[in-house]
C-alpha cells in the first residue's frame, strides 16, 4: 500500500471555545481543509472514551461511523502521555504528575501502574478500532544526564534502560497479543530520541518485533542528524510519521540547548510544513523507497504561526509531497524478455 494522507494529529487543535472543544467540531473544521485520516490522542475524553474503547464494540463502531459522517477515519490512537509516565526521573515527578489521574499523583508507585493500563486500554481499543499502531513516549529516567557532566557513574544507562525494558517488555507482548505496533516517536526528553537509544532498548526488549518507530523529521533536525539517512537505516521499523517542520539558525548568543528561553527566541524551533529546514520531498521519497504504508500525519507546532493558518496550509502541503508508487517501471516498453541464446550473442560470447 502507498502512503495514506492527509492525516492531522487532534492534540495541538484542541481548546476551550467552539470548534476546538469537541470531536465533531474539531473533526469537521479540519476535514475541511481536506484532512482524511485524523491521530486521536486518548487522554482527551472529549475525542474518545478510553475504558469504553477497548472493550465495547458496539462502541467502536459507531465511533467510525461518526468520523465516517464527518468525512475522515481513524490513522492510529496517540497514547505519549502514558508512555511518558511509564519512566519518570525524580527531578521531573511534579511537573509530570499532571499527566496522570489526580488519585495517583505524588504515588510513583500507583502512577507507573495507572500508566501501564492506560497502555493496555489503549492497545486493546486500537485493535477493537480495526487499527493496528499506536504512537506513544519511552518515558525517561536518564534524560537529566544528557550531556555528561558530572560524568555519569558507570552503569546509570545500564540500570536505566534494564528498568526501561522491564517496564515494556509485558507491553509489547501485549500488543503482540492484539496486533499492534507500538511505535515510540523519538522525542528529545525521553530516553528514547535517536536511533541509538532505540536500539539500545531494542536489544533489550528481544528485538520485539512490535517496537516500531514514529518517525519525525523535525526531531532529527533539531539534533543535527541525517534524518534522510535515518529512514535508509530503520526504515523497516518505522510504522507512524509525524510531518513537523523545524529550523535551526545558527546563533552568536546560544546554541542547540536553547538557552532556557521561549521557542522564538531558541535557534533551533518548531515550524509549520514548508516554512523550516526539513527536506520533505527527500523525507517522502525515501519512505516510499522504504515501502513505508502507514499515514502522512500534520503534528502542527509552529513558535510564530496560528493554527488555523498551519491547519489550513498542511493538508495541501501533504498532499503536495505524496507519493503513489508506480507498478510499472517507467522504461517497461523497452524490458522486452530475452532468451539466452540472444544475450550471449549480444555479449560476444
Amino acid at each position: 500500500m502507498p502512503i495514506r494522507g492527509p492525516g492531522v494529529m487532534l492534540s495541538q487543535f484542541m481548546g476551550g471555545t467552539p470548534p476546538f472543544d469537541s470531536l465533531e467540531g474539531v473533526v469537521g473544521w479540519l476535514a475541511g481543509f481536506g484532512y482524511s485520516g485524523v491521530q486521536i490522542p486518548v487522554h482527551d475524553p472529549r475525542l474518545i472514551d478510553l475504558a469504553r474503547a477497548a472493550v465495547e464494540d458496539g462502541y467502536c463502531r459507531d465511533y467510525r461511523a461518526r468520523l465516517t459522517t464527518l468525512g475522515v477515519e481513524p490513522s492510529e490512537l496517540a497514547a505519549h502521555r502514558a508512555g511518558q509516565l511509564m519512566a519518570v526521573n525524580p527531578a521531573f515527578a511534579e511537573i509530570n504528575d499532571v499527566f496522570a489521574a489526580p488519585e495517583v499523583r505524588g504515588n510513583p508507585a500507583a502512577r507507573s501502574a495507572w500508566a501501564e493500563r492506560q497502555l493496555h486500554l489503549a492497545i486493546e481499543a486500537t485493535a477493537r478500532l480495526g487499527l493496528s499502531r499506536l504512537g506513544v513516549f519511552s518515558g525517561a529516567f536518564v534524560w537529566p544526564y544528557i550531556y555528561p557532566w558530572p560524568p555519569a557513574p558507570p552503569g546509570l544507562f545500564e540500570a536505566a534502560f534494564g528498568e526501561l525494558a522491564r517496564r515494556w517488555h509485558p507491553i509489547l507482548d501485549h500488543a503482540e497479543h492484539a496486533g499492534v505496533d507500538v511505535c515510540f516517536e523519538l522525542h528529545p526528553g525521553e530516553d528514547l530520541h535517536d536511533g541509538a537509544t532505540f536500539e539500545r532498548f531494542l536489544d533489550l526488549v528481544d528485538g520485539h518485533r512490535r517496537a516500531r518507530i514514529l518517525y519525525d523529521p523535525s526531531h532529527m533536525l533539531l539534533q543535527h542528524m541525517d534524518y534522510l539517512g535515518f529512514i535508509a537505516r530503520y526504515g523497516d521499523r518505522i510504522g507512524a510519521f509525524h510531518v513537523k517542520d523545524a529550523e535551526f539558525i545558527r546563533s552568536d548568543r546560544s546554541g542547540v540547548y536553547g538557552g532556557f528561553q521561549d521557542w522564538r527566541d531558541r535557534p533551533a524551533r518548531f515550524r509549520s510544513p514548508g516554512d523550516g529546514q526539513v527536506d520533505f520531498k527527500g523525507v517522502f521519497s525515501r519512505l516510499a523507497h522504504a515501502g513505508y504504508d502507514g499515514w502522512a500525519t500534520l503534528e502542527w507546532e509552529c513558535c510564530y504561526k496560528r493554527k488555523e493558518d498551519g491547519a489550513a496550509e498542511g493538508a495541501p502541503f501533504i498532499a503536495r509531497h505524496m507519493i503513489h508508487v508506480t507498478e510499472i517501471p517507467f522504461d517497461a516498453a523497452l524490458r522486452n524478455p530475452m532468451d539466452t541464446v540472444t544475450a550471449r550473442r549480444i555479449l560476444g560470447f
